[in-house]
């Protein structure tokens, strides 16, 4: 009998903050063999509520709260039933000076269930793609997507093929660098990006004074230019120092192999989501542009512009991912949370639930006695313990032993203290044999688990939530470079 399960996906950027919640069934699949989610089905999504500000530049957490609130009763939420998803703080709103804050209210109240975190730019950049253009790479297995996700303060970016992707970056363009009053341009704020811009132009600008028509065609005119320059397009490129500045993290797109061949995979299909990505597509639809400045920013002279470069606007009648204003937040929660299999090694269902553990690397058959040793020893030096990714080349029971002995006897070496964590994660569902091998078949009293039946990704930290009819949501954060 499936299991029905509910995931909440939080996204806190730099204009707006909004909710999902979906239910999905968990069970196994006659396919694959393996435990899945099945179908998402999005029971309720807010409505997109300005991220709220007090004293100038901090995050009004009050306020925030209030939503969180809100969201949840109208989303028919219990906090005991939440099995997944995450919550983020993205853009702009993730470098306020209280941002844990924001990190430590949901943990507070949905912190088992969800992973919560600020500054993750290649996982923002990695769920804008998963949630909103997967169906779409998919649909178009041959050709690569190159995703735009366009908010408030940032634009992360992503490249894939079939579904995967391949690099992920980030840069400091967004609508809300500028804020000005609605109906006018007249500046109430500015922030430190949008000074450098300005700077870089040579024109003068406080709060309080008029923007020019000329002196905004120059603002986003050179916006536009570092996407243009970032994803390889000819052109005007903006000055060395700008660029360098407006760059969190680099996107290499041109690692992304073709698929007939070794070289690069030309003419992606260029997508946008985000709020930017909402005004592009009602306006390639046939919807006006709504009036001046009416989200008080920039945001719709930022659109218009992208509009109007051919490199950049080529596909936007043609290629349209789903979800471009929800992206995050719904890639949060269909790939942000895996499902472990029955067969987990879990002696003591106490452990969990288990959040922050951070993963050090990857083990296998190859994997020398030296290097084996020198990963047991980073577990060892971790407060939170540590987990490896094992894999295994067969289901063949000679090397499942032969891994799981050379475990044990490397933490027999290091004298691995009965309280210390050792996670290990495994694709294939073995945990429960690979958790036996490891400790001897209960002789040593060392914390194990194994969790088995997952796609570890190359990250930073992993979070395993509490058991629930047999299956563990696992999540995973801080992804690497892609």
């Amino acid at each position: 009998m499936p299991e029905r399960v509910t995931l909440v996906g939080l996204d806190f950027g730099t204009t707006t903050s909004s909710a999902v919640v979906a239910e999905a069934d968990v069970a196994r699949s006659a396919g694959t063999g393996r435990v899945e989610f099945g179908e998402l089905r999005v029971r309720y999504r807010s409505e997109m509520n300005f991220t709220p500000l007090s004293d100038g530049e901090r995050l009004d957490v009050g306020t925030l709260e209030a939503y969180l609130d809100d969201w949840l009763a109208a989303g028919n939420v219990q906090t005991d039933d939440v099995f997944g998803g995450g919550a983020l703080l993205t853009g702009l709103t993730a470098q306020r000076d209280n941002a844990a804050a924001v990190i430590e209210l949901v943990s507070r109240r949905l912190g088992d269930a969800l992973i919560a975190t600020a500054d993750d730019p290649r996982l923002e950049s990695w769920l804008a793609f998963m949630g909103s253009c997967m169906a779409l790479s998919r649909a178009n297995p041959d050709r690569p997507v190159l995703n735009l996700d366009i908010g408030g303060g940032t634009t992360n970016l992503a490249v894939g093929l079939n579904g995967e992707v391949f690099d992920t970056g980030c840069l400091f363009i967004g609508a809300r660098h500028v804020r000005v009053e609605p109906g006018s341009y007249r500046v109430t704020a500015l922030s430190t990006y949008a000074n450098a811009i300005l700077k870089t132009l040579g024109i003068r600008c406080q709060p309080g004074d008029e923007l020019r028509a000329d002196q905004r065609d120059a603002f986003v005119g050179l916006q536009v230019a570092m996407l243009e320059s970032s994803i390889g397009l000819t052109g005007a490129h903006p000055p060395a120092p700008i660029q360098e500045l407006l760059t969190q993290v680099a996107f290499r797109h041109r690692g992304l192999p073709s698929p007939t061949t070794d070289s690069v995979g030309d003419d992606p299909s260029v997508t946008f989501t985000g709020g930017i990505g909402e005004l592009i597509y009602a306006y390639a639809a046939g919807n006006g542009w709504p009036g001046t400045t009416r989200f008080g920013d920039l945001g719709i002279e930022l659109a218009q512009r992208i509009v109007a470069s051919p490199g950049l606007s080529r596909h936007i009648r043609s290629h349209r991912p789903a979800s471009a204003g929800r992206a995050t937040a719904l890639g949060l929660m269909r790939h942000c949370t895996e499902v472990s299999g029955s067969t987990l090694f879990l002696p003591d269902p106490t452990l969990l639930p288990l959040a922050d553990v951070p993963i050090f690397g990857t083990i296998g058959s190859a994997t020398d006695d030296v290097r084996l040793q020198a990963m047991v020893e980073l577990v060892q030096r971790s407060q939170r313990g540590g987990c490896l990714i094992v894999e295994t080349e067969s289901h063949g029971a000679a090397s499942l032993r032969t891994m799981g002995e050379r475990l044990a006897g490397t933490l027999e070496h290091a004298a691995f203290r009965p309280e210390q964590l050792l996670v290990l994660l495994v694709r294939k569902n073995i945990g429960k044999a690979l958790g036996q091998y490891v400790t001897r078949w209960g002789a040593q009293p060392w914390r194990v688990v194994v969790i088995d039946e997952v796609t570890p990704r190359d990250a930073q930290y992993v979070r395993v939530g509490r058991p629930r009819s047999g299956i563990v949501p696992v999540s995973f954060y801080g992804l690497n470079d892609v």
